[in-house]
């Protein structure tokens, strides 16, 4: 147990690309404070995520991590926590919570595993039982899924996920307008965006679906769909048979993110499963209405009639019908944008899930926490409700 207030972490990551699950692992080591915290990190591979990470100045090593880690990973992992002195070793994903766990019972080290889906998984809740790690979920749906799967109460805690309010904010286009560029907007026309994985779990055909419907009721709107993944060839086809090429457009990756939330008026999330998805909470702190599918953790974020909508799963035409009431309607835009950009600022504000996390990690290493952790939130305002203490 560390002597001066100070916590050695390990982080172990499933898995290196850029994604929501990374940018939450980059987020928190950006910001864990210096003074109080050693940060090395673990990942499968060399990648974009590695060079990141390390351009934080932070220690990056590289190990298989499979979902049956091989010996030579469990050992060299072993071998890391020793000669780092590491205090606590938080995972991230199934597989590298089953490596972290076999590695901390060796080494009788406490480790915390972040769940950043909606629902924790068979491997997790194995790990848990046998190695006796804490679980951290980041919504209440996953939390109480935790609870009923048998997840120990006093081993389980919900931090939801923050956004960075002052880098994700309302503010001019300026030249950052590409996107409308594309299709020769006028400045009054609605551009409406879909913003995450083009993979079955997101949903990408459902929003091109209500997008057929919407050629109808919002003749001037444009869409775009920002990023990359497996269903990208197949939504290119889509959109050539329905001819919507003038209509919507794939701008892929994007590194800009905050000027590319300036350019839209509304986002839509179709996704079949969530947690606390990144993408909205960035479009909350933007000033963005949502329409989004009822699913996971979404409901802790959106309001429904109050900062956007929320449809079933596979909606399109409720998606449809809600977007085209947001700009029929006078100002209604304008008005959900602002609630959504304040219920972000007070409620899911980065600093606070990273002070919570900090506390954790702090409490599990053995070093007296500050402030709330390993709460449930009471309707996502960051208050603890029925949370019990760790011991």
């Amino acid at each position: 147990m560390p002597s001066t207030g100070h916590t050695r972490v390990l982080e172990v990551v499933g898995n290196a690309i850029v994604g929501g699950m990374e940018n939450c692992v980059l987020r928190l080591v950006e910001r864990l404070p210096r003074e109080r915290f050693t940060v090395t990190v673990l990942c499968p591979c060399e990648s974009a995520f590695t060079e990141r990470l390390r351009a934080l100045d932070v220690e990056v090593l590289t190990t298989a991590i499979p979902d049956d880690p091989p010996w030579a990973s469990i050992m060299t992992t072993c071998a890391l926590v020793h000669a780092g002195a590491i205090d606590v070793l938080h995972a991230h994903m199934p597989n590298a919570h089953l490596l972290a766990g076999l590695v901390g019972k060796l080494c009788s080290k406490p480790v915390l595993a972040t769940v950043h889906s909606r629902h924790v998984t068979p491997m997790d809740l194995e790990v848990h039982r046998l190695a006796g790690t804490h679980v951290g979920v980041v919504c209440k749906h996953s939390y109480f899924h935790g609870l009923s799967l048998g997840v120990n109460a006093a081993q389980l805690s919900c931090i939801p996920n923050g956004v960075d309010t002052a880098l994700f904010q309302p503010g001019p286009r300026g030249g950052a307008d590409d996107l409308r560029r594309h299709f020769a907007m006028d400045d009054g026309d609605p551009l409406v965006g879909f913003v995450g994985r083009l993979s079955p779990e997101k949903g990408p055909e459902v929003f091109l679906r209500a997008v057929q419907l919407l050629r109808g009721l919002l003749p001037a709107a444009r869409f775009v769909l920002v990023g990359d993944g497996p269903m990208r060839a197949g939504l290119q086809a889509f959109i050539e048979r329905a001819g919507l090429q003038g209509v919507v457009h794939l701008a892929g990756v994007r590194e800009d993110m905050p000027a590319v939330y300036r350019q839209l008026d509304a986002v839509v999330s179709t996704s079949q499963s969530e947690a606390m998805p990144l993408a909205l909470m960035e479009a909350m702190a933007t000033g963005l209405p949502l329409v989004a599918s009822h699913v996971g953790g979404i409901p802790d974020l959106v309001q429904s009639g109050s900062t956007g909508w929320l449809v079933g799963p596979r909606d399109y035409e409720g998606v449809a019908q809600h977007v085209a009431r947001l700009f029929e309607t006078p100002g209604l835009a304008a008005r959900m944008g602002a609630r959504a950009r304040e219920r972000a600022v007070q409620q899911f504000d980065l600093a606070d899930s990273v002070q919570r996390t900090a506390g954790l990690l702090a409490q599990l290493g053995g070093v007296a926490s500050r402030g709330a952790i390993g709460a449930l939130p009471a309707g996502g305002s960051g208050r603890r409700a029925g949370t019990k203490a760790l011991p």
